[in-house]
This record gives structure tokens, C-alpha cells and sequence, in this order.
């Protein structure tokens, strides 16, 4: 056999070798892309469970963080999509989301519609007034006051309860504290994380808590209605994370010392 002859052969075993190894590389990214997606629907505007960071412009708080680390849990990448709380829960029937995560309290009424998880937070609603109010001490004194709170939230649902109230519903917690600093409204309603998160990082004087919680609500995950078995899937995420410690980590991230 000549040079030649050898040169050849050796030459098409080295091609093929580059065209073998070429398609294990494609092979190796398509397996990489792979890798399931899991869409959650969030509404940004409630810190600090998830709102936008004025400088990176990402998503953060406790909830964001939380879905990430229940993603990593799952080996799923997440996705981040922004919409107003009213329109999460038919984004999430309609298919759009897989998941929401947006300080959802668990009610008999949202369950009717989705799956929600176990609860992963305990809530209670507060109110913010005035610093010069001296009326209001509590929830007692809400009838026939003015109240702001958040559109769709449970905050709004109880102000409505109250006799001869008017409830102002706005998109964003910003907005309802707005309109109490500026006189047009005598109270706002609010869970509890989110007024006490207001209070320590606005530094404002003009405003002040007062009274105790009214109700204790849970905040779950929530799936599409027959969806339970990816319910299933991120209680389980959440148990492993609070056996990890990792829960812990990102609660005190956000809220300090958790109590037990």
C-alpha cells in the first residue's frame, strides 16, 4: 500500500472522528437545553416578598428568592414573568404560567380555582395611618373611614367588610401609601411584612402602625387546578429546604431571626 494511499485513509479516520465528536457536542448543548422550564407569574410590587431592583432591574425579595432555590430543587430553570395580581390567576388557568408566587394568601375562594401548596408563610393584616391620627387605634375604629389597599389583595377584601367604609383599591402598595401622605385617604390596609418593610426603609415620620394583626393568613404556591402534582413536587422542595437550612437563611435575608 503507498504513502499516499495511507495518508488518505488516516486523514478520512481523523474527519470522521471530528464529524463524531462535532455531533456528541451538539448532542451534549440540546441535553442541556433540556432542561425544564418553570414559569411563574408574580405581581413585582410587593416588597419584600418581589419587587424590581431600582438598579439591576431583577426581580428580588423573599418569594423570588425562594422560587429560585425551590427551582434549583427541582433542576428546573425559572422564569420570571411581571403581571397585575388580577390577572395572575387566569394567566395560570390559561397555561401562560405554571406557577404563582405573589404573596398569595390561601383562601376558600382562590382554591376553588388552583392548586396551592402547603403554606409557606404566616401573615396578618395591619394598618398604616398618619402620624397626627389619634382616631384610629385599631380595626375597631375603621368604620366609616376612608381605606386604601391593594386591588385584589385580602386587604381590600376585609376593608370592604367594614360599615360604611370606602375602599380605594390601587395597583401597588406605593400608590395606596401615596395617597394616605397626601390626605385622601385615612388608613391603609395592608399584610403585615408589607407595611413593616415600608416602615424601615422609607424612614418617613408622617406615617405609623397601629393596633394588632387582624387574622393570621398563610401564603401558598399556587398550580393550575388539576395540576397537583407539581404541587406535590414543590412541597416537597420546600421541606428539603427547610431541613437544609436554606429557608431559614433567605427568611432572615429578609425578615431577620425567624421565630420558631
Amino acid at each position: 500500500m503507498s504513502k499516499k494511499w495511507i495518508v488518505s485513509i488516516v486523514t478520512g479516520i481523523l474527519m470522521a472522528a471530528l464529524v463524531l465528536a462535532g455531533c456528541g457536542g451538539q448532542k451534549s448543548t440540546e441535553n442541556q437545553a433540556k432542561k425544564p422550564v418553570l414559569k411563574v407569574g408574580t405581581e413585582p410590587s410587593f416588597a419584600p416578598f418581589e419587587f424590581q431592583d431600582e438598579t439591576s432591574k431583577d426581580y428580588t425579595g423573599f418569594d423570588m428568592d425562594l422560587i429560585r432555590a425551590i427551582g434549583k430543587e427541582l433542576g428546573s430553570e425559572v422564569q420570571i414573568q411581571s403581571m397585575g395580581f388580577d390577572a395572575l390567576i387566569p394567566a395560570l388557568a390559561s397555561g401562560n404560567i405554571d406557577i404563582i408566587i405573589s404573596g398569595m394568601t390561601i383562601n376558600p375562594e382562590r382554591a376553588q380555582k388552583v392548586s396551592f401548596t402547603k403554606p409557606y408563610y404566616q401573615s396578618g393584616l395591619t394598618i398604616i395611618v398618619r402620624a397626627d391620627n389619634t382616631a384610629i387605634k385599631g380595626f375597631e375604629d375603621l368604620p366609616g373611614k376612608r381605606l386604601a389597599a391593594q386591588i385584589g389583595t385580602t386587604g381590600a377584601e376585609e376593608g370592604k367588610k367594614i360599615t360604611d367604609t370606602t375602599v380605594r383599591e390601587f395597583n401597588s402598595p406605593a400608590e395606596a401609601f401615596m395617597e394616605l401622605k397626601a390626605g385622601g385617604v385615612d388608613a391603609v390596609i395592608n399584610d403585615r411584612p408589607v407595611n413593616d418593610y415600608y416602615l424601615k426603609t422609607s424612614g418617613t415620620k408622617d406615617v405609623k402602625q397601629v393596633g394588632n394583626p387582624l387574622t393570621a393568613e398563610e401564603y401558598g404556591i399556587a398550580t393550575a387546578k388539576n395540576n397537583t402534582e407539581l404541587a406535590a413536587k414543590i412541597d416537597k422542595a420546600l421541606e428539603a429546604l427547610k431541613k437544609n437550612g436554606e429557608y431559614d437563611k433567605i427568611y432572615e435575608k429578609w425578615f431577620g431571626k425567624r421565630v420558631q
